[in-house]
């Protein structure tokens, strides 16, 4: 099939200026759209370059002594905390003197467990809703 734009001699015709117009608009965008997308990419690799060089910054303040009521460096002893049987443990958060534990029960159900170690007990038990 011949394209509708050749002579017989198989030369392009020139476009009428209409569509030359609208051929160099469109020719205009194409090129906004890759400089923005170029420049776009330029700042997430920057960004990512910035951030492998930062210094990595201790984010937690240190214990002291007078909080856990032990000199640094000592181990922690205490009773162990019993679970029920087929419990698991899925995670687990210490904060001060409060220890978090989130478990998954025999029967499905999440518990979370708030437990004290000053105290050496079990403070809270939080029982998933059921139907959740």
């Amino acid at each position: 099939m011949a394209n509708i734009n050749q002579d017989v001699d198989g030369e392009e015709q020139p476009l009428d200026p209409a569509m030359e117009r609208v051929r160099r608009k469109m020719i205009r965008l194409l090129a906004v759209s890759i400089g923005i997308m170029v420049i776009g990419l330029m700042a997430v690799l920057a960004a990512i370059v910035y951030k492998i060089n930062q210094p990595v910054r201790e984010t937690a303040a240190p214990v002291r002594a007078e909080a856990s009521g032990q000199p640094l460096g000592a181990a922690l002893e205490g009773e162990a905390i019993t679970l029920d049987p087929g419990t698991r443990i899925l995670s687990h958060n210490l904060a001060g003197n409060t220890l978090s534990l989130e478990t998954r029960l025999a029967n499905g159900t999440r518990q979370i467990l708030v437990y004290d170690v000053a105290m050496k007990r079990v403070v809270a038990r939080i029982s998933e809703a059921a139907g959740n």
